[in-house]
């Protein structure tokens, strides 16, 4: 009951913010691709194209990184709608790119400290550089790393290559006003932070994990994985039917094949397959089924066009911290280390649906 109550008052919320959306702006090339600029949902240009280099974000919703040359000379900043220039000297970057707004805020970086911190969209810190690691704002929080220790993965030599993992340290919950809210946030797999509920006590429940807060209020979230296999076993594999299958899949339906990935209607494919289907899935239930369930995210070269947009930032990276995909592999009996075949789970505002497949080669065959 307390997760359909969750999934009603999310789906309330979505809509409410849907119904409340700025006016975004659009990225857009000048004649010979080589330069960047932005439009407003009228087409009415707001910046001539100027901007290359770190300028990733293809969406301005309100503040983001920029590029561009002045003088001969590459200057990179973080830019408001209003014009404002901030943090030219400070800019995050991770894994050669950098930073994209989230939810109004944008993470910068301490380049004296090597530590982190955040912006507002007005250009004013508001978590100051005080942070090993910060994460990016969901649902108004952010998880938060302090007096860690990078462990370089090249212990010799790292002067040529930055890979590390961070060692101790505290990871604790803040919110975008720097507040501590919970000291000890250590969990190993990733929560839904839109899915915060505050109790007097822990919350009893299979898919929720509870932190006790600074101010004796715990704050409990739902564990993405935990929610998936509650969802897969009891609903999801219970009585399977064409009916069932349709209402949870995607519109469209991806499965791999020896020449690539291929795609098609799910009404096609599941009317032309269901018994295959159903007898695949079926198989999970059985004592002998070995198999295995992760968490991903959705791939931008897969699933591209206008029904997946909602799921991937103005950057296009994948939402996964709300819209995580979930894999089921199924392992091979006979050779242990390798996959059978895999199903790939969407998570969606209106629950989990069916998106793509992997077959053995023996199934695809019988793939009309």
């Amino acid at each position: 009951m307390k997760h359909s109550i969750f999934i009603v008052f999310f789906n309330i919320i979505t809509s409410l913010s849907f119904s409340q959306k700025k006016d975004i702006w659009v990225s857009f090339f000048n004649k010979d691709s080589t330069l960047v600029g932005f439009k407003d949902s009228k087409s009415e240009i707001k910046i001539e194209p100027k901007f290359t280099g770190f300028t990733i974000a293809s969406k301005f919703d309100d503040v983001l990184v920029v590029s561009e040359s002045i003088n001969d000379h590459w200057q990179s900043y973080y830019l408001n709608k209003s014009g404002k220039k901030f943090g030219l000297d400070s800019l995050f970057i991770f894994d050669n790119r950098t930073d994209c707004e989230s939810e109004g805020f944008i993470r910068f970086s301490d380049y004296m400290t090597n530590n982190i911190g955040m912006f507002n969209k007005n250009g004013e810190v508001v978590i100051p550089a005080n942070y090993n690691a910060l994460t990016a704002v969901r649902n108004g929080l952010v998880i938060a790393l302090k007096n860690a220790k990078k462990d370089y993965w090249h212990k010799d030599d790292h002067d040529g290559c930055d890979h590390f993992s961070w060692i101790g340290g505290q990871t604790i919950l803040i919110d975008t006003l720097n507040n501590i809210l919970v000291d000890n946030f250590t969990y190993e797999k990733p929560l839904n932070l839109f899915s915060v509920e505050k109790s007097k006590r822990p919350l009893s429940s299979a898919i929720r994990t509870s932190f006790l807060g600074t101010n004796g209020t715990y704050y409990s979230f739902v564990d993405f994985e935990k929610e998936f296999e509650e969802w897969f076993k009891k609903d999801f594999l219970s009585n399977i039917s064409e009916k069932k299958l349709l209402l949870n899949s995607f519109n469209k339906i991806v499965w791999s094949s020896k020449r690539d990935w291929e795609s098609c209607e799910k009404n096609q494919f599941i009317n032309d397959n269901f018994l295959l289907l159903k007898e695949m899935f079926s198989e999970i239930l059985t004592d002998d089924c070995n198999y295995d369930i992760s968490q991903a995210e959705l791939n931008s070269f897969i699933f591209e066009g206008a029904d997946f947009d909602e799921y991937f930032d103005n950057c296009r990276d994948a939402k996964w911290w709300i819209y995580p995909t979930m894999n089921v592999y199924i392992i091979n009996k006979k050779d242990k280390g390798s996959i059978e075949r895999g199903y790939e789970f969407l998570r969606t505002n209106q629950g989990y649906k069916l998106i793509s497949i992997r077959f053995s080669d023996t199934d695809l065959k019988r793939i009309k």
